[in-house]
């Protein structure tokens, strides 16, 4: 990344020189309070305009306070500065599919067996952790039992346990027929429209953000319906489902605000029908295609090796990984993969086909099904996308700016001044290769710094609110 510099090379260290006395010992936070001042890089702000070079970004409190080039922003002389020249700076990354219930294990019922009741204290801070470590800051989980993720949404809003601010959605709203022994504590079956309402009443009453919906094309459309409609008046979205076209057009005539998954199984595009009736909708409908997962079983069963990645070592219990590991011994075997190679093909005309449709498009991973691990499948999926056809720049915003609007948060997804202070570096430039964002060097949510230098530094409660 050299060329950056527009001759102000001696501005940038005289600034770093005269504040490098007041930095704090590593693994120390900078105290309550004090400024953090990010300075030398290339900004990329969320909003979709050109990067500009040689940024400070000033943060104070939760905010932040500031942004323009060096020189034009003053850095307070108690400022805790971190240097990011020749590095790349961005808002915190935001995936919109993530289940924090599971780590990988590609025994389903195995898991929810063994693992009952140890969602909170063990595997739920294990996959916060992951992710804040690769960037993401803020994600949406669509699918956990209540009171586990309501109350671990709440240990990190209280700053007791670190991990991206959530969006929970709780359990799955769907048919009886579909819900197995194992999996009964996150799936809710629907009877009928009074019970939907009844239903998506007490799940927003317990605290959730969105409504999750699955197999709606075996309900009853008034059922369907009831469901949309009674979480629109209690001001939650709702996501469900597109492996079907059943699931696609049902949910379109409720008035579905967001879909999950690039559908169809083996089906190679979309039928012209459901293509027009998505039109209809346009920017208005969004959709989260969770693609790098299945791209994901062809690598590693290609590069097995990545399963003995160290991260998974360095953050999990060796019984805990050794678990995981040992369900993952035969990838060619998995059952859920088991109609992976026949859908691959399909994927690239079908993204294109949501593309031209016009619909808004969010990045999401379906991190933690099998082999997908938290510390790495955002930037996966945003590279996938890089290799379908989409410019880096777009892909960004897909995990950043565009989430924001779905959650109604616009104080999320960009870096200006106001706006929360979720900050991630990274060493290289993503326009260029969305695979440096593998390479996060610098962790900030809501002001308090996460990881600095490529190290977790988090110490304790922070400012996070």
């Amino acid at each position: 990344m050299q060329g950056w510099k527009r001759g102000l090379g001696f501005i940038v260290l005289g600034v770093l020189t005269s504040m490098s006395l007041s930095r704090p010992a590593p693994n120390e936070q900078p105290s309550v309070g004090r400024p953090i001042a990010l300075v030398g890089g290339m900004l990329i702000d969320g909003y979709g305009g050109l990067p500009f070079q040689d940024a400070v970004v000033l943060i104070k409190g939760n905010e932040v306070q500031a942004v323009g080039p060096v020189g034009s922003v003053p850095v307070p002389p108690d400022a805790y500065v971190i240097d990011t020249d020749g590095k790349t700076v961005l808002p915190g990354l935001m995936d919109m599919h993530v289940h924090l219930d599971i780590l990988g294990h590609a025994d389903y019922a195995y898991w929810f067996t063994k693992y009952r009741g140890r969602w909170l204290d063990l595997i739920m801070p294990i996959a916060a952790r992951q992710l804040l470590m690769a960037g993401v800051t803020t994600v949406r989980d669509v699918g956990a039992e209540l009171e586990s993720i309501i109350e671990f949404k709440r240990r990190i809003e209280r700053g007791q346990v670190p991990g991206p601010r959530l969006f929970v959605s709780g359990p799955f709203l769907q048919v009886a027929e579909t819900i197995s022994d194992y999996d009964k504590d996150f799936r809710w079956p629907v009877r009928d429209v009074a019970d939907a309402r009844a239903k998506v009443r007490k799940l927003v009453e317990a605290g959730v953000d969105l409504i999750k919906l699955i197999d709606q094309d075996r309900m009853p459309q008034e059922v369907v319906n009831a469901i949309v409609d009674e979480a629109h008046r209690h001001g939650r979205h709702v996501a469900a489902h597109a492996h079907r076209e059943g699931e696609i057009i049902q949910g379109l005539q409720a008035g579905v605000d967001c879909f999950e998954h690039t559908g169809l199984a083996t089906e190679p595009r979309y039928p012209d029908e459901v293509i027009r009736r998505i039109e209809q909708r346009n920017a208005s409908l969004y959709w989260v295609p969770t693609l790098e997962g299945l791209y994901l079983y062809a690598l590693t069963e290609q590069y097995p090796e990545r399963l003995d990645d160290p991260r998974l070592k360095m953050t999990l219990p060796p019984d805990l990984y050794r678990d995981i590991r040992d369900s993952l011994r035969n990838v060619s075997q998995l059952e859920y993969f088991v109609l992976t190679k026949r859908r691959i093909p399909t994927l690239k005309t079908k993204f294109q086909q949501l593309r031209d449709a016009g619909v808004t498009l969010l990045v999401g991973t379906d991190s933690g099904i099998p082999m997908n691990f938290h510390f790495d499948s955002t930037w996966r999926e945003l590279y996938t996308w890089q290799q379908l056809g989409v410019a880096p720049m777009d892909a960004i915003r897909a995990a950043t700016f565009w989430p924001a609007r779905l959650l109604r948060r616009p104080d999320l997804g960009v870096v200006a001044p106001g706006k929360k202070a979720d900050v991630i570096v990274v060493d290289g430039n993503p326009l260029e290769d969305l695979r440096d964002l593998r390479h996060v060097v610098t962790v900030i949510k809501d002001g308090q710094i996460y990881v600095e230098d490529g190290r977790w530094v988090f110490m304790g409660e922070g400012r996070t609110k």
